[in-house]
């Protein structure tokens, strides 16, 4: 387990932290090391000691030769499966001398635009944190509190050439939804993720909308699609919710086929957790992979970002 600060605060309508906790999976084989990273996340009932506890009790059957496919059968979707799946990834990478993204089918890799989010704080604070990032063309908005029209607006006027996508993180409402709609469509927001909450969001379903609406807390894995047709646009597929990257392409490829278009997001947390993401990113609509640039320290060595542009990873990082 690890904690990595975070510069300054983030903060979403759940609330605010000023520290990344990670979980990190090591199996070693052959003298060779084989390493993924996951976070833990209190909205699906997760702590870091309990994926750490389930990461270890892996320990055995991973000695035994426990394969990806195995793994997916073995765990549940989430933190610690992720941390595993991604260090078998690795590890595979490693001892066969075949870059991880050759393995994925996923050839060749190039740099990617990610957005750079903006935290939820007053009006007049995020205007000023979005006219400090106004070097970076993607910006995503944290929302979901009283008075996201009025931060919409503050932010359109401080950047008035940015791209723009609208994260509520479940905090509206069927009461506030058509007003908040309104306010991200006179902004010219691109995308709204998860509005409504992962329980309410059928009234999607028969709702007017002039932007379109990505589903984050709503999917986890590939069999949560289907129901997600006519409420949804578009879907953020996250390592740490599908429980590692085996299952997030088995997800971005089926989301494809379902007519949905794909962002690929990510957790605050360092390289490490976003190196296997950026496979998927090579054929996403939309790239949310700015973890280490929400941290104080990243960790050496690390994904290199040229502003918002990211490179594909090292194999001494990952894969």
């Amino acid at each position: 387990m690890e904690h990595w600060p975070i510069a300054g605060r983030f903060a979403i309508s759940r609330g605010a932290r000023t520290e990344a906790v990670v979980v990190v999976a090591s199996i070693w084989s052959d003298g060779v090391l084989g390493r993924g990273e996951s976070v833990p996340y209190p909205r699906y009932g997760e702590t870091p000691d309990g994926v750490k506890a389930a990461v270890e009790a892996m320990g055995g059957s991973v000695a035994d030769g426990l394969d990806r496919a195995a793994l997916l059968a073995a765990m549940p979707p989430g933190a610690a499966r992720n941390a595993i799946d991604c260090a078998l990834w690795d590890l595979e990478a490693k001892l066969s001398g075949t870059p991880a993204s050759t393995l994925a089918g996923v050839q060749p890799l190039r740099p990617v635009e990610t957005a750079f989010t903006i935290s939820l704080d007053t009006p007049e604070a995020m205007a000023e944190a979005a006219r400090r990032a106004s070097e970076r063309p993607l910006l995503k908005i944290k929302l979901g509190a009283d008075g996201d029209p009025e931060r919409l607006a503050a932010v359109r006027a401080a950047v008035p050439r940015a791209r723009l996508i609208a994260d509520a993180n479940e905090g509206w409402s069927a009461a506030n939804f058509a007003a908040n709609m309104e306010a991200s469509a006179a902004a010219g927001v691109e995308l709204v993720e998860q509005p409504l909450p992962a329980g309410d969001d059928a009234l999607l379903a028969g709702a007017a909308r002039r932007v379109p609406v990505c589903a984050d807390e709503s999917l986890h894995v590939a069999s949560d699609l289907a129901p997600l047709r006519g409420r949804y646009d578009a879907v953020n597929i996250k390592l740490d919710k599908t429980g590692g990257l085996t299952e997030a392409l088995a997800t971005a490829s089926a989301a494809r086929d379902l007519g949905f278009k794909v962002m690929v997001g990510c957790m605050v947390s360092t390289s490490l957790a976003m190196a296997p993401a950026t496979l998927l990113a090579q054929t996403a609509d939309f790239v949310d992979l700015d973890g280490p640039l929400l941290l104080a320290a990243d960790r050496q060595p690390g994904l290199v970002y040229r502003g918002s542009l990211l490179s594909p990873p090292e194999g001494k990082l990952w894969g």
